[in-house]
């Protein structure tokens, strides 16, 4: 069985996936909503969330069929020091969660099947754990830009899917650039048009 390793993300543009001045309190940046807020409004999104209500088109059902092919993801530590009060004692993710990290902590168990386990031993390592715990599924490089940029440095990542959000930036977190952005080649699989974003899908060449 081999398990498909992807990276899934929402876009501007002109390549930004956050805003300047990144921090705990602000983790989409400066001016950087519009590059999250399309997907808030999204029935499969609110549904991860918790939340009834919400739009059913087909972003939702892009979102969803990430979502349930996914059984488990990989993470850096910004990511989750970024989102831990966000999420809350529910998180979304409904599975085993690995978090790269230099700080080394116990396992968290939270509701909903999410746990969190912190790997100090590099981006190997927990991608070897992630794949053992998402059984017949797909592992996620959830983000940030950094640890998707070290996954696609390696040649980690099956298959790329972004979300091109009709805003332009002009400043801000790029995802292609500075260490882990070489040269790669892409297979086109799809390409999905609607209002909120641009819907690209790639396979990666080794």
């Amino acid at each position: 069985m081999t398990t498909t390793v992807t990276a899934d993300l929402a876009i501007t543009l002109d390549g930004y996936v956050a805003g300047p001045n990144v921090t705990l309190d602000n983790p989409g940046g400066d001016g950087g909503e519009p590059i999250f807020a399309w997907i808030h409004t999204l029935a499969s999104w609110r549904e991860r969330q918790g939340m009834t209500g919400g739009v059913e088109n087909r972003d939702s059902e892009l979102l969803r069929e990430w979502f349930d092919a996914t059984g488990a993801v990989v993470m850096g530590r910004m990511m989750y020091d970024t989102g831990e009060e966000f999420w809350g004692e529910d998180p979304p993710f409904r599975t085993p969660v690995f978090v790269l990290t230099n700080r080394p902590r116990p396992a968290l168990v939270k509701k909903g099947g999410t746990t969190f386990t912190f790997v100090t031993d590099g981006i190997h390592s927990a991608l070897e754990q992630a794949k053992t715990a998402a059984g017949d599924r797909n592992v996620d490089i959830a983000g940030g830009a950094d640890t998707v940029r070290q996954y696609l440095g390696a040649g980690l990542i099956d298959e790329l899917q972004l979300h091109v959000v009709p805003t332009l930036l002009g400043a801000g977190l790029r995802l292609f650039e500075g260490p882990g952005a070489v040269r790669r080649d892409l297979e086109p699989v799809r390409v999905v048009h609607t209002p909120l974003a641009t819907h690209l899908k790639y396979r990666l060449g080794q």
